[in-house]
């Protein structure tokens, strides 16, 4: 069984190789990955614990059944976020979209993550609550929040996040404008003085 010292000296893509030739290995990736998708299936679903541990077991299952399927000219964890990201969206299909309530770190997250230079920067600036922001982010379509997450909470740049959504690079930059401009729709709908 490899430890902590050997999973951390290793890049991703050779723990993949190595896991190819003896399984103890998928224990290093999971180990590294389970923290950040766990995060990432929470920002998008609004998940509970119980749910998101299910998912996590089922996108690790999948992942190691496909690890022979692994493009290694890709980055592992776009690949790994791929998996995660159909399996959220299909959970999300099944419950109709649960709400999504907003706490603790993510915060002040959501809060810089719809700062733009359009000056919804006073939102920064404490005028809206994290209550509030919460009951913003539930009424943005997910396709729109994916985007969003996974740029400004997850910070994966636009080529990382067109391997993980499967959509060129012009579109994330579209689908972020857009989710930005969605979100502003949503603040002067309900009122909001910013």
């Amino acid at each position: 069984m490899p430890t902590m010292v050997d999973c951390e000296n290793k890049t991703d893509e050779e723990l993949v190789k190595l896991t190819l030739e003896n399984a103890d290995w998928y224990s290093c990736l999971m180990q590294r990955y389970e923290d950040k998708l766990g995060r990432y299936i929470y920002r998008i679903s609004g998940s509970g614990k119980e749910d998101i541990e299910d998912l996590l077991q089922e996108i690790f299952l999948a992942t190691y059944r496909n690890l022979n399927d692994f493009d290694n000219r890709l980055k592992f964890s776009s690949w790994i976020y791929r998996i995660a990201h159909n399996f959220v969206i299909s959970h999300h299909r099944k419950i109709q979209a649960r709400p999504i309530l907003i706490g603790g770190e993510g915060v002040e997250k959501y809060l810089a993550m719809i700062k733009d230079k359009n000056d919804v920067h006073a939102l920064v600036n404490d005028k809206i609550t994290g209550e509030v922001i919460g009951r913003l982010f539930q009424k943005i379509e997910v396709k729109y929040k994916e985007v969003l997450v996974l740029r400004y909470i997850e910070q994966k740049e636009y080529n990382e996040i067109s391997d993980i959504l499967k959509k060129p690079v012009g579109t994330i930059g579209t689908l972020l404008s857009r989710a930005k401009m969605q979100l502003r729709e949503i603040i002067k709908r309900e009122g909001i003085k910013l």
